[in-house]
């Protein structure tokens, strides 16, 4: 069954940082684009991030470009989202996505983001 966790969410004031990392298992992600998305509460769920399977084709949202930065370790089958000047407004569920093709993709379950003083 594949699988993608997400973790290293949580409470972070203005201005500060987090690195959100997405673990995969039951699936090699090296052949993959992976991407990050976030739905804040009453929204519609947003593109945030992907990058290829080589890792050197990266896309941002307009929202997150000169914040946000993406990567993706292939050896530890692993893809993470480092997370700058972070804003009220990025609060949201952050989630792992897994292209498999334009139709078909594979989500975790979320990790919560919360940028509040």
């Amino acid at each position: 069954q594949v699988q993608l966790v997400e973790s290293g969410g949580g409470l972070v004031q203005p201005g500060g940082s987090l690195r959100l990392s997405c673990a995969a298992s039951g699936i090699i992600i090296s052949i993959y684009t992976m991407g990050w998305y976030r739905q804040a509460p009453g929204k519609q769920r947003e593109f945030v991030a992907s990058i290829n399977s080589g890792g050197r084709t990266k896309t941002f949202a307009n929202f997150v470009k000169g914040r946000f930065t993406i990567s993706r370790d292939n050896a530890k089958n692993t893809v993470s989202l480092q997370m700058n000047s972070l804003k009220p407004e990025d609060t949201a569920v952050y989630y792992c996505h897994l292209r498999r093709t334009v139709v078909d993709a594979e989500w975790g379950q979320g990790t919560q983001v919360t940028v509040s003083s």
